[in-house]
């Protein structure tokens, strides 16, 4: 028997950063020492205020059911930490926590879209946005980036994008897969056009250089994306946090309701602590990865490849590789199997990242330092046509 599955459902394409990092698995098994380059995996644990209130919040029977929306006392937290961080005012009402970011875009696109109606983004761009708005039964409008602008999209090129079927803008500073940040002019642009602005910033609290600002800094108006995993070390806890306007708040509630439930109570005590506790774990963190941030740029230009601008957010840098080959897929396969280094290809995150490859400088700057000697044997023996 022929099971149908459905067509969307089909559609939905690889994430060929975990292809790659399943078959480093595959290979780390096998007894190959492997460099874990490909993904946005934080190398550091979890900050033990944080471990200490989920272990405690287990213990005082934090196991079950809570509000919808999330803990009350978590969404005052992060209502707080956005009049002192960015210095706006937001509602705790105007907060829903659920289990990470992604099931919010969902619910989020699924809300503002009918079919084929559009969200202008960036190529290159995080690898499953586009997934999620056509799932949603939306088209994905895309704007094509230019490296020298850490593949940002210009607001002159967006705006002239913008049709009777625009929903949104979605846009990520500090951005996947390029770690740029977006100028304060572009982000205010970009937040008061005739469209609602959806501003993942996830990785917030990982900028290295330059002011760090959210959206809703310039429009009351913005959904607005953050959560724990990236800056806090917590990506398997699984916390995230959409602000809405006011006026959405039921809509998505009813939605989170039905298809979510609740985000996990003894997590968002968790989440509580990281607020609360976490800041200097998360500076002692980003002095790391800038340290990282660093040594790698430097190092792959030395390696003939091309970055046009230095990212100076979240933990990535996406440098030019054509001088190895122009198939993105096939080249980080290909070094995966001869050099044990994982890298993702530009290809997953948009045909304006083809001939790219993304690295992550969240491991060691020991790993890093090994990743990018084998690299560089990897592309004498390539050029001579011979093999490691």
């Amino acid at each position: 028997m022929t099971i149908p599955l459905s067509r969307r459902a089909r559609a939905v394409t690889p994430f060929l950063a975990m292809d790659v990092m399943e078959r480093a698995r595959e290979l780390e098994a096998a007894g190959r020492e492997i460099i874990y380059l490909c993904l946005g995996e934080p190398d550091f644990p979890t900050p033990e205020a944080v471990r200490r209130a989920a272990i405690e919040a287990i213990e005082e029977g934090a196991t079950t059911y809570t509000h919808s929306l999330g803990l009350p006392e978590l969404r005052a937290e992060i209502a707080a930490y956005y009049r002192r961080r960015y210095g706006v005012s937001v509602s705790a009402e105007q907060v829903l926590v659920s289990a990470g970011t992604s099931p919010l875009l969902l619910l989020l696109f699924s809300a503002l879209l009918e079919q084929n109606d559009e969200i202008i983004l960036a190529d290159p761009g995080y690898a499953c946005y586009p997934d999620f708005i056509r799932f949603c039964t939306g088209r994905p409008v895309f704007v094509r980036g230019r490296p020298e602008d850490g593949f940002q999209p210009r607001p002159d090129a967006v705006r002239a994008e913008i049709s009777e079927r625009t929903r949104a803008v979605l846009i990520n500073s500090p951005a996947n897969p390029a770690g740029s940040v977006l100028e304060t002019d572009w982000l205010e642009e970009l937040a008061n056009l005739p469209v609602p602005l959806v501003s993942d910033e996830i990785y917030h609290g990982l900028t290295y250089a330059g002011e760090e600002r959210s959206a809703l800094e310039f429009s009351d108006q913005a959904f607005v994306l953050g959560g724990f995993s990236k800056a806090y070390a917590m990506t398997g806890w699984r916390l995230g946090y959409l602000i809405c306007p006011a006026e959405c708040v039921r809509t998505l509630q009813n939605l989170h309701q039905n298809f979510l439930i609740c985000a996990n109570h003894f997590v968002q005590k968790a989440g509580i602590a990281a607020l609360r506790h976490g800041d200097e774990d998360v500076a002692r963190m980003r002095r790391a990865y800038d340290a990282r941030r660093r040594f790698l740029v430097g190092r792959l230009r030395e390696l003939g490849f091309g970055i046009a601008s230095v990212p100076s957010g979240a933990f990535y840098v996406l440098a030019d590789a054509r001088h190895l080959g122009e198939d993105s897929l096939k080249l980080a396969l290909d070094v995966l199997e001869v050099t044990g280094v994982a890298l993702t290809p530009g290809i997953d995150f948009g045909p304006g990242a083809e001939g790219f490859l993304r690295f992550s400088y969240a491991n060691s700057l020991e790993n890093l330092k090994l990743a990018c000697d084998r690299l560089e044997a990897y592309a004498s023996f390539s050029a001579s046509g011979d093999r490691v």
